[in-house]
């Protein structure tokens, strides 16, 4: 099966499961980046609750960032996850950069060619190349799948790239398995992320994936593997 009608049949495969992917909340390129560094290790319930607090206690702007005490950023950072401390420190580290680098204007750098945007959006805090994508992507700047761990692990199983000797050297190899086969739009793309995400968190898991459950078992690699070793 050639690897773009795999990859739609995957979707479609989701989407029916599933039902309609969620529509991402927070899309402008500074709420992202604050979004991803406001917590670390939270679900996504309580990135939201201090993400929300972070924006009604101290707000979004860097300049409200900027003059905020280092214990109110403490106590929004402590919400979930763990380190607090270090994040408060990287919520002013990122609006000092958007205010030194880009005059509070994330917006331009979406107007930026995709490999400029992407080196831009890297000089802030805990974004590499998959949170950049997944920026430009969210914003409706460049039509290209973005992954995180869940989808990446989902698409792998299926066949598509191979594990490499870091996650930079594997997200590359997907990307490359997958490239000229996706529809260069952005919200079918969005689409895709959100349900190849939501499958690696709720049946695709890391350990014990529900594989009985999954709807496809059928196409999967990792599957017919785990099958073939039972019957060994």
């Amino acid at each position: 099966m050639k690897a773009s009608s795999k990859f739609s049949k995957v979707i479609a495969l989701l989407q029916k499961h599933y039902g309609s992917s969620k529509t991402p909340e927070v899309t402008r390129p500074l709420e992202m980046i604050l979004w991803e560094n406001v917590v670390y290790l939270a679900n996504d319930e309580g990135r939201a609750l201090a993400f929300e607090a972070l924006s009604r206690q101290v707000g979004l702007h860097p300049a409200k960032i900027l003059t905020a005490s280092p214990k109110k950023l403490e106590e929004i950072t402590r919400m979930a996850g763990i380190l607090a401390t270090n994040q408060a420190k990287k919520l002013r580290r990122i609006a000092q950069i958007a205010h030194n680098e880009f005059d509070d204007n994330l917006d331009q750098i979406l107007k930026q060619p995709l490999h400029q945007a992407k080196r831009l959006l890297q000089k802030f805090p805990s974004i590499g190349e998959p949170s950049a994508e997944k920026i430009l992507l969210f914003s409706r700047t460049h039509p290209i799948l973005a992954l995180e761990s869940n989808g990446l692990r989902v698409l792998l199983r299926l066949g598509f790239g191979s594990e490499g000797k870091n996650y930079k050297a594997t997200y590359r190899s997907v990307q490359d398995a997958l490239n000229g086969s996706l529809p260069a739009d952005c919200d079918a793309l969005i689409r895709a992320h959100q349900l190849l995400r939501r499958h690696g968190q709720e049946l695709c898991r890391r350990s014990k994936p529900l594989c009985v459950s999954c709807p496809l078992s059928h196409i999967c690699l990792f599957y017919r593997g785990l099958r073939g070793s039972a019957q060994a």
